[in-house]
């Protein structure tokens, strides 16, 4: 069985739904199976993690890493940078080495920073010596989107209280990143 990590941080349930959407994309694809993990919370007016709580066994036994957050400052939010922050030993050891993985992000603004925090998030997982996989614009709901949604990973605009749903176009990029990281990391491991 291919194991696909789609690794979150959601302060208001967001993101979340977007992680669970990735799950069904990558279990979309027969032998694929997604480990939903999130990290704890230091933030205040957080919600208590409903999923399981990562740990570093988790990422050395996934065959591809799908990480997300909501977007803070153009960057991912600290709980997640410091997880990632804690995982220097798997760089050090290679473990995480040839693996696929892909970023996605959700923003309280159209304009919130999310192809920003994408591309941050982007970083450690290259010095990991994983490899980055986007989205192409074969997908179209990346040319009708109005909300969310880039080449870099699938996005959500939540609104400022965070009101506004995922819309279809973000939720088929979700469905399709989830399924693409998965499909190759199953080719991969074949």
């Amino acid at each position: 069985m291919t194991k696909v990590l789609v690794l979150y941080y959601s302060k208001r349930g967001n993101t979340q739904k977007m992680a669970r959407l990735m799950a069904r994309g990558i279990e979309t694809v027969e032998g694929c199976e997604a480990m939903l993990r999130t990290v704890e919370s230091d933030l205040p007016d957080a919600e208590k993690p409903s999923d399981v709580i990562i740990t570093e066994q988790d990422m050395i036994d996934c065959d591809a890493m799908i990480i997300g957050s909501p977007s803070y400052f153009g960057n991912m939010a600290s709980p997640l940078k410091k997880f990632i922050d804690s995982t220097g030993n798997l760089w050090f050891s290679g473990q995480m080495e040839g693996k696929p993985a892909g970023v996605f992000a959700t923003a309280s603004s159209l304009h919130g920073g999310q192809e920003t925090t994408l591309i941050n998030m982007m970083i450690p997982l290259l010095h990991f010596g994983m490899y980055i996989v986007g989205l192409p614009y074969s997908e179209k709901s990346l040319l009708y989107t109005e909300s969310g949604g880039s080449p870099y990973g699938a996005t959500h605009w939540a609104d400022f209280q965070s009101n506004r749903g995922i819309d279809k176009n973000e939720k088929q990029l979700c469905l399709a990143q989830g399924k693409r990281i998965a499909e190759l990391a199953k080719k991969l491991g074949a």
